[in-house]
């Protein structure tokens, strides 16, 4: 397997996991809160999404899906434009709030840019490092990992949030 192959099969359970995630989801399951101070459903898909297309962006040197597909706009929120949610608080969590369609879209088109990139993606580049602000400094290698695994935590953050929400299903 090449690290694109590996790259690509992480990020397509990533997206079968949000597809599942959101498939009947509505707009008020999304923003309910397990707790007052816990995330909501759709904030956890929109934090994913939007780590994934910052940090994606950032190693391809692309424009971040968030900004040219519009999708800033589409959603509205009252975040800077560069806002990915990290070290949101419980106030901040709240004024995230999307439908499940606009979610879904924003996320496979996400999905689709990053595809584009790790297709491109060989064994000598997984080295290349990406960002000297840590210590060590951090490779493009070390950086998609990193995503993927933010991303499987939080859909299954919001798996779990959901099915606390959600009444059980026969045989579940």
């Amino acid at each position: 397997m090449t690290p694109a192959n590996v790259l690509t099969d992480a990020l397509d359970r990533v997206l079968e996991e949000v597809e599942r995630l959101l498939d009947d989801a509505d707009d008020a399951l999304l923003a309910q809160r397990p707790r007052p101070d816990a995330n909501s459903i759709g904030w956890l898909v929109w934090h994913l999404t939007r780590v994934q297309d910052d940090h994606v962006a950032g190693v391809a040197g692309t424009e971040q899906i968030w900004t040219a597909q519009g999708y800033d706009a589409r959603f509205g929120l009252p975040l800077e434009t560069g806002d990915i949610g990290y070290g949101h608080t419980s106030d901040q969590v709240a004024l995230v709030s999307a439908p499940a369609d606009l979610l879904l879209s924003y996320y496979r088109a996400t999905h689709e840019q990053s595809l584009a990139f790790v297709a491109t993606v060989g064994p000598d580049d997984l080295d290349r490092v990406v960002d000297t602000h840590w210590d060590p400094p951090v490779t493009l290698g070390v950086r998609l990992v990193s995503v993927v695994n933010d991303c499987t935590q939080h859909v299954g953050q919001a798996a779990y949030v959901r099915g606390l929400l959600s009444p059980a299903s026969p045989g579940s």
